[in-house]
């Protein structure tokens, strides 16, 4: 009974995040910015999808140090710089299944906060 309830949470966060980027296309001049959670680490990406490269990266999964709030903050202003570094000053936004709540907009923030917009 447990099994078929954890196939059923992931089938519906996959539907989730399907219907998302059914809208969202990131392009060279505004990229998307794909969040990743999970239970102990959190992490984010700018995809370019006309071309299917990464851009930039930035995960928790080296550094566990601080609360998980304090870590999805510093993950967003890394991945700011990588971003300005790289040139890209505009992004869309992509939560996949997860809430706009907690880490994820922790994350997001932090991003806004120093320089990227969306």
């Amino acid at each position: 009974m447990l099994r078929k309830n954890i196939l059923a949470k992931r089938h519906g966060a996959a539907r989730r995040a399907i219907r998302t980027r059914a809208k969202i296309h990131g392009t060279a001049e505004r990229p998307r910015l794909s969040v990743f959670r999970s239970d102990k680490h959190i992490g984010a990406q700018l995809i370019n999808d006309d071309t299917g490269r990464t851009i930039a990266a930035a995960s928790d999964v080296k550094s566990a140090d601080g609360k998980p709030l304090e870590r999805a903050a510093a993950i967003g202003v890394a991945l700011a710089k990588a971003a300005t570094a790289a040139g890209v000053t505009a992004v869309i936004f992509d939560r996949g299944s997860y809430l706009y709540h907690g880490r994820v907009k922790a994350l997001a923030e932090a991003c806004r906060a120093n320089g990227l917009q969306f």
